[in-house]
């Protein structure tokens, strides 16, 4: 299962996120839940996704649909939060996916690995002997880094996923929280790596793994059809606001639920990689 929730606007403008998971043996085809949440006014976020356990409990379904067969491990890759946010984010949404497995069935409990994934950071690779980089001068594509720039108590490393095409490239760097897997170090960098190489949008490895970016397209998609809404959220009468083109607030009572299948996509869509 992997995450990447985006902040839509300011003020009350709900925030979206998205949640996109595999639903097939090779991790290749992605089917993905939007949700939203209020901010009440708000200029802050909330960095967590209430709505996650209806998310994950959703594609867990979509799952055991297309595969006839229940996970038996999760490996959760998370986008949007800062290192500040991890132990509040990683405590609740790791709850929330064990919460969502019971509410499936009495005594599912699969092993859970979550780990965060940053772009967010000011660190650079570079190789000591020319003759060792690529073409445009980088670190090769599949280089890890896992000690001397990193933490000396907790599991995080740096991987350069993606061949240089011009400058200097920017290694993602990846945290991991929780790994009741208990995956070796080896098979956790593997795993990250060969996820880079199924980005559908290009023949070439990615930065970061491919549902991760799937993840900030269905955002980008949801903010789009809320946009297309025309829902003013700053207004607090009915009078359109200026510049937003004919927008109206929500009704009033109206309950997220009835915005968010306002934006979902059409019945025939919402389980393909529509986002592409």
């Amino acid at each position: 299962m992997l995450i990447s929730p985006l902040p839509s606007g300011e003020g009350s403008r709900p925030s979206v996120s998205a949640l996109v998971g595999s639903v097939d043996k090779f991790a290749c085809r992605y089917a993905t839940q939007i949700g939203i949440q209020k901010t009440d006014g708000k200029k802050v976020h909330s960095p967590v996704i209430e709505s996650l356990q209806a998310m994950v409990k959703n594609m867990l379904i979509k799952f055991y649909q297309s595969v006839r067969v229940k996970p038996q491990r999760i490996i959760f890759y998370r986008d949007g939060i800062s290192e500040g946010q991890f132990y509040q984010v990683m405590m609740y949404e790791v709850d929330a996916i064990k919460k969502a497995c019971l509410e499936l069935e009495k005594g599912y409990n699969p092993t859970v690995t979550y780990v965060v994934c940053q772009k967010r950071h000011h660190t650079r690779l570079f190789v000591q002997n020319p003759r060792d980089g690529d073409r445009s001068g980088n670190v090769p594509a599949g280089t890890v880094v896992d000690q001397g720039v990193t933490s000396t108590t907790d599991f995080d490393f740096y991987l350069n996923s993606h061949a240089g095409i011009q400058g200097t490239n920017k290694p993602a760097k990846y945290h991991v929280l929780v790994d009741e897997n208990r995956f070796p170090a080896d098979a956790i960098y593997k795993l990250t790596y060969h996820l880079c190489h199924v980005y559908a949008r290009c023949t070439r490895s990615v930065s970061i793994p491919a549902p991760t970016y799937y993840a900030h397209l269905a955002t980008d998609r949801a903010r789009a059809h809320l946009s297309s809404a025309k829902y003013n959220f700053d207004s607090s009468d009915g009078a359109s606001s200026v510049g937003t083109g004919g927008s109206r607030p929500p009704r009033p009572g109206q309950s997220i639920e009835e915005i968010l299948r306002d934006i979902s996509p059409h019945d025939a869509t919402k389980n393909k990689m529509y986002w592409i």
